[in-house]
């Protein structure tokens, strides 16, 4: 298991910041594409909000959560810094008013039921909001997301709910050692953006990829990933397992 450094000052901060987007540049030149062209989203969970504003200091412009109350918590916090914020996890229709209210971009579309949430929450308070559609690559139960098979209607359903700013598709690989394996999801990802595309280039925006984390992300990058969404290897090892956060 690779050993992230934990991270407290500034300095700290921007000697992992700046490591983590080595890496990420090789592996976008390594793949014959631009480095710019990946964006770096320092994923924040269970960081506490005084070492995110020395994150802050060091140059994160956006942090990610999975938890809707702790990004709430932490967007009231910081909000001096004008840090703006992604949720990433799995939203429940209860919590939709709360995102629709705090964050920049959601990253895990995956209901018609929570897109309707979204948008009346959205119109009502006159914003308009980024979203990723999640599709579940890996085919495990304990992942969140669409199934391939079912992404294509789903698409064609969103531009009825006209406060979300569809940007392109989200995926969580397989927790595996395979580096094939994982490669593979990452792979249907980008093939199921590419097929979109081909259909009606208007249901899949831009066509952002967000895939690959601290593990796995020059993977991701070599097959077309455009969001790196990455946490121990900036802030340090987490205690909390990822089961807190993916739950199965």
């Amino acid at each position: 298991m690779t050993d992230y450094p934990a991270a407290h000052s500034v300095d700290d901060f921007r000697t992992n910041l700046a490591a983590v987007r080595a890496r990420i540049d090789d592996a976008a030149r390594g793949a014959g594409r631009d480095p710019q062209a990946v964006r770096l989203l320092p994923v924040s969970k269970t960081v506490e909000a005084d070492r995110l504003r020395h994150a802050v200091q060091a140059g994160c412009e956006w942090f990610g959560e999975n938890k809707v109350q702790e990004a709430k918590r932490k967007h009231a916090d910081l909000a001096d810094t004008g840090v703006k914020w992604a949720v990433i996890g799995h939203l429940q229709t209860n919590k939709a008013k709360d995102v629709a209210a705090i964050a920049d971009e959601f990253q895990a579309l995956d209901s018609l039921r929570v897109a309707e949430a979204l948008d009346r929450r959205l119109q009502m308070l006159g914003r308009g909001l980024d979203v990723l559609v999640q599709v579940n690559t890996s085919g495990e139960e304990s992942k969140f997301g669409l199934t391939p098979d079912d992404l294509p209607g789903f698409l064609a359903e969103l531009p009825a709910f006209s406060s979300l700013r569809v940007r392109g598709l989200m995926t969580l690989a397989a927790l595996s050692a395979d580096a094939d394996r994982v490669r593979g999801c990452f792979a249907v990802l980008r093939d199921l953006r590419d097929r979109a595309r081909d259909t009606d280039p208007d249901l899949i925006g831009p066509g952002e990829l967000s895939m690959g984390m601290s593990g796995d992300f020059e993977l991701a990058i070599a097959e077309g990933s455009t969001c790196v969404r990455v946490g121990q290897a900036i802030f340090g090892a987490r205690a909390t397992p990822d089961s807190h956060y993916w739950p199965n």
